[in-house]
């Protein structure tokens, strides 16, 4: 099986995902290559590219910037009317209750805002920012089969349906 790298580390991809992706140097996992829900003037949003957790959403702006300061007006109005009817849709189509949101200006990458779903079996792990790496790591070990990633792109599709008349 062919190596890859993460960071400084090495490691083998599952077989089910897809070849990694050069970023910056480094090379991270695409388990959802062309899950997109909605591409607009400034950004796209989709589900994460390396987590399998259902609702996992990923905001990527289009331009290089790394901080919501940095955006102009227009893209500010953008962003949050996107945020909201992703949040709303996840809510109302997933029936997901409890989400958390979190950017990271000191990333090597360009600006990323993620929207992750909270599910019940998450809380053994806690209910801060903390939790989040050992959830993620848990999912990539446990939730990385066809029944999961099938249920991954449902809710991708459900979205896509749910963002389609939304006009940005």
């Amino acid at each position: 099986m062919e190596k890859a790298c993460r960071g400084a580390g090495l490691f083998v991809p599952h077989p089910l995902r897809m070849p990694c992706f050069n970023v910056s140097g480094g090379c991270m996992e695409k388990m959802f290559p062309d899950d997109w829900i909605i591409k607009t003037r400034h950004f796209d949003a989709g589900q994460d590219w390396e987590t399998p957790i259902p609702a996992f959403f990923i905001i990527r702006a289009m331009k290089k910037i790394r901080s919501i300061s940095e955006f102009t007006d227009d893209e500010a109005t953008e962003f949050i009317k996107l945020v909201h009817m992703l949040r709303k849709g996840m809510k109302e189509i997933l029936g997901i209750e409890k989400t958390m949101f979190f950017q990271n200006e000191g990333s090597e990458h360009t600006f990323h805002f993620w929207l992750f779903p909270r599910y019940g079996w998450m809380e053994r792990f806690g209910t801060g920012s903390r939790s989040m790496m050992a959830i993620k790591e848990y999912a990539m070990e446990n939730m990385s089969g066809e029944d999961n990633k099938g249920k991954v792109i449902e809710a991708v599709m459900k979205m896509r349906e749910y963002m389609k008349p939304l006009k940005l």
